[in-house]
């Protein structure tokens, strides 16, 4: 398994980063992929930014651990002009369980919203996901008894509300949702579904 590096954000603060607080997750690549659907070169990002080309050519082949605030200036730069934000798209009252719940229950909740992912969260924090393919993983004789928190995977990303959606759109690449948060309470979700909902509009 390849395991890549991580920029993590502070969702109390609009794209601005503090390390060690994992929320907001950011690589070289998805700053790659946000450059590219701005029309911009390296060249004209490093102008942007000011930095040298060579310096973004590292950031983006995560050659080298940038500086928290040349990253928020490429995020500033890459997201200016996006109006659609998270929050005209995202799916309100998340539904979502706690680390004690049964699978079982974990199951039936999925079925009955036809959803594919639960955040698993425990006094008002985001400890852990549980999907379909988590329980299909861990499938046995005695897999519908066991808890939740015995089988979820890490926590869903997370990004603040106002967002724009094209940040949310490259996140859903990696990830079956994204969680929408406001002042560190979740607020909304958005799968691949709302996205497609909106598909014949321009993000």
């Amino acid at each position: 398994m390849k395991y890549v590096r991580y920029i993590f954000y502070d969702i109390e603060v609009d794209y601005k980063i503090t390390r060690g607080y994992q929320k907001m997750v950011i690589t070289g690549a998805m700053l790659k992929k946000l450059r590219l659907e701005a029309g911009l070169t390296q060249r004209q990002l490093a102008k942007l930014v000011g930095v040298s080309q060579a310096h973004i050519a590292k950031i983006e082949n995560e050659k080298v651990d940038p500086r928290l605030s040349t990253v928020n200036k490429i995020l500033e730069v890459l997201t200016s002009g996006k109006k659609r934000k998270c929050s005209e798209i995202m799916t309100r009252n998340v539904i979502s369980v706690n680390p004690k719940t049964r699978v079982i229950e974990a199951s039936k909740i999925m079925m009955k919203y036809a959803i594919s992912q639960l955040p698993v969260i425990n006094d008002g924090k985001v400890v852990g996901t549980v999907t379909e393919e988590s329980i299909i993983r861990n499938l046995s004789s005695t897999v519908a008894e066991k808890t939740v928190k015995e089988i979820m995977e890490p926590p869903l990303p997370m990004i603040p509300e106002n967002t724009s959606v094209s940040v949310a759109r490259s996140l859903l690449e990696e990830s079956p949702a994204v969680l929408v948060v406001k002042k560190g309470a979740v607020v909304g979700i958005i799968t691949r579904s709302d996205l497609l909902k909106i598909v014949s509009k321009a993000i």
